[in-house]
């Protein structure tokens, strides 16, 4: 099987979030009332019904202002540290090399949101999609549109070329050869970002300045996990030991009351 991935250049992207509408749109995905934060950059985050989204930044170069776009979203590894912390096994990596997502499996225990280096994974509120419980939302690679020889629908409706989606080897080619041309053109500190991070990541980038700059750790690294202990005890276990409890408590209260007499 090909492995697949998508190279999602900074220098061509004009922020005009059509990525961001395609998502919504495909997985119909409502929108969010937002508030005016002095800012072009909507919505203010990530969310549980907003996968993907663009980031603006400021950055001071050398011969004047730059404004940057970039896309903000599940990044696929390789060595994906949600995949690694989750126990329902709700993600899990498909043999087309991305992250899969069975939302059904999910039990919003939150590990994945806790290790993820890139701090992608948002969690529902507690009974707003499913009753008396939460649930993990985030891009899942459009794996129905992939694995039916579709392109994803960011990448369709990307005007400018900034994301493109292909075999894994043959977009590395292409992201080293655009960072050459930007070095050429003065971006001294254009680099490629992806190849080996993570264990290779299947969402990578052609970034005009260092990573830093976007937000991207120079060495991701899952963080760790800090897990609260464990108490599975069923309804019937519970009952039974209130009832033992309570004769335990009557057979107290009788022992005394012969003590006395």
């Amino acid at each position: 099987m090909t492995e697949i991935a998508m190279l999602l250049d900074v220098s061509k992207c004009t922020g005009c979030r059509a990525c961001q509408v395609a998502c919504k749109q495909w997985n119909d995905l409502p929108a969010e009332t937002t508030t005016n934060r002095g800012t072009y950059e909507n919505p203010p985050d990530l969310s549980y019904f907003t996968r993907t989204r663009i980031r603006f930044f400021e950055y001071e170069r050398a011969d004047g202002l730059a404004w940057y776009f970039v896309n903000q979203r599940c990044l696929h590894c390789t060595d994906a540290a949600c995949v690694n912390s989750c126990e329902p096994k709700a993600l899990k990596h498909n043999e087309m090399g991305f992250v899969s997502y069975e939302k059904d499996l999910c039990i919003g225990c939150g590990y994945c949101a806790e290790t993820c280096p890139f701090e992608i994974p948002r969690l529902s509120e507690d009974g707003i999609v499913f009753p008396d419980t939460r649930k993990m939302n985030k891009c899942d690679f459009c794996a129905d549109r992939v694995t039916n020889g579709l392109q994803p629908a960011c990448a369709k409706a990307c005007p400018t070329g900034a994301i493109l989606f292909g075999e894994r080897a043959e977009l590395i080619a292409k992201g080293k050869a655009r960072v050459e041309e930007l070095v050429a053109r003065g971006y001294t500190d254009a680099n490629f970002y992806g190849e080996y991070e993570m264990g290779g990541l299947h969402q990578m980038y052609v970034l005009p300045e260092k990573p830093a700059v976007f937000g991207l750790p120079e060495n991701p690294q899952a963080k760790p996990l800090v897990k609260a202990p464990k108490i599975s005890v069923s309804i019937g276990a519970v009952a039974a030991g209130a009832v033992v409890g309570g004769l335990i408590a009557v057979r107290a209260r009788g022992m005394k009351k012969e003590a006395h007499e």
